[in-house]
């Protein structure tokens, strides 16, 4: 039975957050990087702030009367943000990205947002193969890396936390980087 897409609802964030923490480490397994959620948990309380927040649209991807995937468009802005978008890996594969991604378009496009954006992890190339089909062009490759820190210090450089009163200059050096 192919699945349908409908508003996601608070309620869903449990099951949500469960296939998203699954879908993420799966492929971050494959690929010998650590997950991006360190349990179903968390994972559940991140997409619970989503779900409860008037920004977000949600969508959820249900089959059989089971959730089977979820994606969020972050609508705060003129350009809009997609995801996460998660699939559970036992139904990968067979459409439902496709559908959860149109979904978000098409929210985007009755909301005539200038453009959208999402990030996608640089090892997961099927993802990025859909995104291509539909439409999306790769701007740039992140990557996360982690590790020890060096304990060097600058001459003339001071590194310390970031404070409020440091917002605008970051926003300054944000907006000539990219």
């Amino acid at each position: 039975m192919p699945a349908f897409i409908r508003h996601a609802r608070l309620e869903d964030a449990d099951e949500c957050g469960r296939i998203c923490y699954e879908a993420f480490k799966r492929i971050a397994d494959a690929h010998n990087f650590p997950p991006d959620f360190p349990n179903a948990e968390v994972a559940a309380g991140a997409l619970r702030m989503l779900l409860g927040n008037p920004g977000f649209y949600a969508v959820a991807a249900e089959r059989d009367g089971s959730l089977v995937g979820s994606n969020f468009l972050d609508e705060r802005g003129v350009i809009c943000g997609v995801g996460p978008v998660t699939v559970d890996p036992a139904v990968q594969n067979d459409g439902v990205g496709r559908l959860l991604m149109q979904a978000v378009m098409d929210r985007a496009g009755e909301r005539h947002a200038a453009g959208i954006r999402l990030v996608q992890a640089g090892y997961h190339c099927r993802s990025l193969s859909l995104y291509s089909k539909l439409g999306f062009e790769v701007r740039e490759h992140l990557a996360c890396m982690q590790g020890k820190p060096l304990d060097e210090r600058i001459e003339g450089y001071h590194v310390r936390a970031a404070a409020e009163r440091d917002i605008a200059a970051c926003n300054s050096v944000c907006l000539q980087v990219h």
